[in-house]
C-alpha cells in the first residue's frame, strides 16, 4: 500500500481553506477600495494636490477615479461581477500611476511623507494589480 502525504481530506481542507483566504482577500480588496474611493469625495483637497500639473480638470479627475475605486471594490464584492470589478480596478491602479510618480519625483512638495514612502508605492501599484488579477 502506498502512502502519500496528504491523504484527501486533507487536500479538501487544504482547497478549503485556499478559497476562503481567496474570498476573505477579495473582500479586504474590496473594502479598502470602497474606503479609498470615498475618502476622494471626503479629503479632495489631498488628492488636488498630489495630481500632477499636466493633467487637465484635476478636480474632475479626483472624482472620477473615487468613482472609480468605489464602483471596482463594490463590484468586486459582487460575485456576478467579481470579475468585472477586478478589471476596473486593474485600470484604476494604472490610471493612478501618473500621480504616484508625480508624487516620488517631486517628495519636497509632500513633507509630511517620507520619499522613501513615496518610492515605496510605485511597486506596491503592481502588487494591487496582481491582487486584483486574481479575481478576474
Amino acid at each position: 500500500m502506498q502512502h502519500t502525504l496528504l491523504q484527501p481530506l486533507e487536500v479538501s481542507r487544504l482547497k478549503a481553506l485556499g478559497a476562503y483566504n481567496t474570498r476573505v482577500m477579495r473582500w479586504v480588496l474590496g473594502v479598502l477600495m470602497v474606503l479609498a474611493g470615498l475618502n476622494h469625495f471626503l479629503n479632495p483637497r489631498f488628492y488636488l494636490q498630489i495630481m500632477p500639473p499636466y493633467l487637465p480638470e484635476p478636480l474632475f479627475l479626483v472624482y472620477a477615479s473615487g468613482v472609480l475605486e468605489v464602483l471596482g471594490g463594490a463590484l468586486l464584492l459582487i460575485p456576478a461581477t467579481r470579475a468585472f470589478g477586478a478589471w476596473v480596478l486593474i485600470a484604476t491602479f494604472v490610471l493612478v500611476f501618473p500621480a504616484n510618480l508625480h508624487m516620488a519625483f517631486n517628495a519636497a512638495q509632500f513633507p509630511g511623507i517620507p520619499a522613501w514612502v513615496l518610492w515605496a508605492r510605485l511597486p506596491l501599484q503592481g502588487v494591487l494589480i496582481a491582487w486584483a488579477a486574481l479575481y478576474r
